[in-house]
Formats: C-alpha cells, sequence, structure tokens
C-alpha cells in the first residue's frame, strides 16, 4: 500500500530550465522509492510552457513506462496528476 503521495512545485524554478528537469527526476524518484500512489506536478497556468515541457518529459520513452496514467487538473489548468500502480 503507497505510504505517501508527492508534489513538486515548479514555480521557483519556471524559468530555470536546468533545474526543471532534474527536479522531476528526483520528484520520480522519491515518489517511486516510497511507493506513493500519486504526485502531483504544480506547473503554474502562466503562458502554459511550463506545463507542455512537463508532459513532453512525462511522454519520453524512459518515463512512460514508470507511472500507471496521468491526468491534467480539470479545475486547476496549472496541476497535473500522475498515478502510478503497485504490485
Amino acid at each position: 500500500m503507497s505510504k505517501k503521495n508527492y508534489t513538486l512545485d515548479l514555480h521557483p524554478i519556471y524559468n530555470r530550465g536546468d533545474l526543471i528537469d532534474s527536479a522531476l527526476h528526483e520528484a520520480f524518484h522519491n515518489a517511486e522509492k516510497a511507493k506513493a500512489r500519486e504526485l502531483e506536478i504544480i506547473c503554474g497556468k502562466g503562458s502554459g510552457q511550463l506545463k507542455k515541457r512537463v508532459l513532453r518529459f512525462l511522454d519520453r520513452k524512459d518515463i512512460r513506462p514508470r507511472y500507471h496514467r496521468l491526468k491534467k487538473d480539470p479545475d486547476n489548468f496549472g496541476r497535473i496528476f500522475v498515478y502510478f500502480k503497485w504490485n
């Protein structure tokens, strides 16, 4: 059973491309290590460029198999939920 849900807020580094990918990798690592059920990624509303970058990251062939599904929050454009399924 999952012990914890994780949240990654990208607001503080929205304009630091070098840190965004490493923050995403670290969040995935921590969520997987804890067998989390959910990872919430807050990319903010803004111009949508950061959200597009996050979605591209999540669609990468080395990342996609690591999670079960994702959901774009219908009530908040600046939030993405990544769900994990553990056996």
